[in-house]
């Protein structure tokens, strides 16, 4: 944690939810330290073909724009008002009800009014009533409308880079209005002007080159897994040979490269090799994976829908190359939501894979019909309903859980259920947040979308106080240790966020549990879990 950031004690007070003295066109964009992410890399934004490659500063006055931007701009937010129908609708239909605005964990934890949902999409819908409607021209602000000037410009980098696109605010419209899909579109147009933030940029690029966003090469990765399977040798007592790159396997399986990289997502990676070890030996499922098509995740939804399309493609082609009958996804946000909601229309349903079946269960995963794609906790769900799994729920006796919704599975995948349903099979004690904070209600990590770098860590820890103002009543009132989560970005964000306001309970993936719980063919008496803590009974031996 920065030792610049405030005390959690000093953020609350500084939040301030009045209505502020001036309107907001007269408020002026005051960016801050703290706030917002490094610009890109222009090596990064050179190598994926994006417009001017360029050093440049948020906090400097010369953003180093192309002399024609304000052209480059209205041109791009003609063509997509054209293309997109849910883009123009979304221009035209707001009310500005409020209705979303006390549902936004950034304005919630911050109380800058630009970061209602309603308000932060109305910094485009002016230039919009500007530049594209009658009324705007005629009337200008009286109409809510304004001209596009470098002020305005910044004014859109900065908050629609305080925006996770986590559509809590879609649920409560009463037009259904998405404004994580302005926010989107936002974001498309101010690439071609080479405004971009370097988490985003530097791991798409590096996807492009290795196949994963944090960089690692084939043989890297490999090595990688190679280190989890000592570990787990040291814990069961068996050497598991996990498949790469295997032509004749049933299923490839592809999981976000933070899980191969940082913990705690390592220990749901070991979870798993130990699952896919387990079905191996009881019941001769072969799953592969892939050293070249290392991530599930696509922070192409960040930058726009070509980058989008073109980083989900990867997957299927090496699923078309291997000769697989489905894949099999590992736990992550957005990659489910991708594919869920954008890719049969942006790369076409992946026909030359099978439908979805559990071969164990005989289960059709009919959700995946079209994309070939099967979550591993409904997998893993069906094989516990099944009675397929050997488990050991007193393994996890020791820790007392909760379980994170992640944004993009739950309200863009509509998986609820399943989750909970394995981790109360392989844990005894397991507690809900409050009703309004979880399922489709969901509140974010605050550090989604690409925001979750060092340098905005006041930014990320005010955007996650309301999920983590959830988990400390369950951590106070049940004892709750443990955060349960089925995402990367969430198992990387939400230690910081745990830290700063709840210290006393600690993240993990749902596998990660499992993998406590699953007896192995073979195995030795465990004396402890993956993360090498003694057993519950095991801790005065240890």
């Amino acid at each position: 944690m920065s030792d610049e950031l405030i005390t959690a004690d000093e953020m609350l007070t500084q939040i301030d939810h009045k209505p502020p003295g001036k309107g907001w066109m007269d408020t002026p964009v005051n960016i801050r330290k703290g706030m917002y992410c490094y610009a890109s890399n222009p090596k990064s934004v050179e190598y994926l073909g994006l417009p001017n490659a360029r050093p440049w500063n948020p906090m400097e006055d010369d953003w180093k724009l192309p002399d024609n931007w304000q052209e480059i701009v209205h041109n791009a937010f003609k063509d997509r008002l054209e293309r997109f129908r849910s883009f123009k609708v979304f221009m035209d239909i707001c009310v500005r009800c409020g209705a979303c605005a006390d549902k936004c964990h950034f304005f919630l934890g911050t109380g800058d009014p630009k970061n209602m949902p309603v308000l932060r999409a109305e910094l485009l819908r002016s230039v919009y009533r500007n530049d594209f409607t009658k009324l705007g021209k005629i009337m200008g602000k009286l109409n809510g409308a304004r001209p596009l000037t470098i002020d305005v410009l910044k004014e859109w980098w900065y908050y629609l880079y305080q925006c996770t696109e986590c559509r809590r605010c879609s649920l409560f419209c009463p037009y259904g209005i998405d404004t994580a899909e302005i926010t989107i579109m936002g974001r498309e147009i101010m690439n071609l002007l080479g405004l971009n933030i370097d988490w985003i940029a530097t791991p798409i690029a590096n996807c492009y080159r290795t196949g994963n966003h944090l960089g690692i090469q084939p043989h890297a990765f490999k090595d990688m897994i190679d280190f989890f399977v000592e570990d787990i040798e040291e814990v069961t007592g068996l050497a598991l040979e996990p498949s790469f790159n295997q032509k004749d396997a049933d299923i490839l399986f592809i999981t976000p490269s933070g899980d191969v990289f940082a913990d705690p997502g390592t220990y749901s990676c070991m979870g798993y090799l130990m699952l896919f070890h387990y079905l191996k030996e009881k019941y001769g499922l072969k799953v592969t994976w892939s050293t070249y098509a290392s991530e599930g995740g696509n922070f192409g939804f960040f930058t726009s829908h070509e980058m989008m399309k073109r980083l989900n493609s990867k997957m299927y082609a090496e699923a078309r190359r291997l000769g697989v009958k489905w894949i099999l996804g590992g736990e992550c946000g957005h990659m489910w939501r991708v594919i869920h909601q954008y890719m049969d229309t942006m790369n076409g349903p992946a026909d030359f894979l099978e439908e979805p079946v559990n071969p164990i269960t005989g289960t059709k995963f009919e959700n995946a019909c079209n994309t070939k794609m099967v979550h591993i906790s409904e997998f893993t769900a069906d094989l516990i309903k099944h009675g397929k799994l050997d488990l050991d729920p007193s393994r996890n006796d020791h820790l007392s859980v909760t379980f994170h919704d992640s944004c993009n599975p739950s309200r863009g995948m509509g998986m609820l259920d399943e989750p909970r349903y394995v981790i109360q099979n392989v844990c005894k004690n397991f507690h809900d947040m409050p009703a309004n904070t979880i399922r489709e209600q969901t509140f974010c990590c605050g550090s989604g979308s690409g925001l979750n770098a060092g340098e905005n860590m006041e930014q990320r820890m005010a955007g996650g106080l309301p999920r983590a103002n959830a988990v400390k009543h369950v951590h106070e009132k049940y004892g709750v240790n443990m955060l349960s989560c089925v995402c990367a970005v969430d198992r990387a964000a939400l230690p910081a966020l745990m830290e700063y306001f709840v210290p006393e309970v600690e993240v993990c993936g749902v596998t990660e549990l499992v993998a406590n719980a699953l007896i192995l063919p073979g195995e030795k008496e465990r004396e402890t879990d993956l993360r090498m803590e003694p057993l519950p009974g095991r801790e005065e031996e240890s």
